[in-house]
């Protein structure tokens, strides 16, 4: 299960909201090996594609070496879906390499509220787990 809090949701709405019609994405950073949600990162798109998303690869090696100096690791993988449900494509699994990473989706398509989804992607297989949206979360 995935514990996150309202205003980290929010934050992965509100930056769907703001790319749409591309797909928006992004990765919520915590402390290592504790599997708690914290630190927001939206990234940008560098495929600015309706359909699909991408990290740039300079970025992600920035984000990564950063992580690595504040001790945290990469908790929320997410990215949103503009005219599907909240699924992982096939491209998405192919791309999910983060085995411990919780791979969340925001749909943004119309006329539906957004749909928010969570799933662990390890070797391929995918398994949708609950999502527990708590006001804050606490150390």
């Amino acid at each position: 299960m995935l514990e996150i809090s309202q205003e980290l949701v929010d934050a992965m709405v509100a930056h769907a909201r703001a790319d749409h019609p591309d797909e928006a994405c992004g990765v919520i950073a915590g402390p290592a090996g504790q599997d708690r949600p914290q630190r927001f990162i939206p990234m940008a798109n560098a495929a600015r594609s309706p359909t699909f998303y991408e990290f740039d690869s300079m970025d992600l090696l920035r984000l990564y070496r950063e992580m690595d100096a504040r001790g945290e690791e990469p908790v929320v993988v997410y990215h949103s879906h503009t005219a599907t449900e909240a699924y992982p494509s096939r491209t998405d699994i192919s791309y999910a390499s983060e085995p411990a990473a919780h791979y969340l989706l925001v749909s943004t398509r119309e006329p539906a509220a957004e749909e928010i989804r969570s799933f662990r992607i390890v070797d391929g297989v995918v398994s949708e787990e609950e999502v527990s949206i708590v006001p804050t979360l606490h150390d």
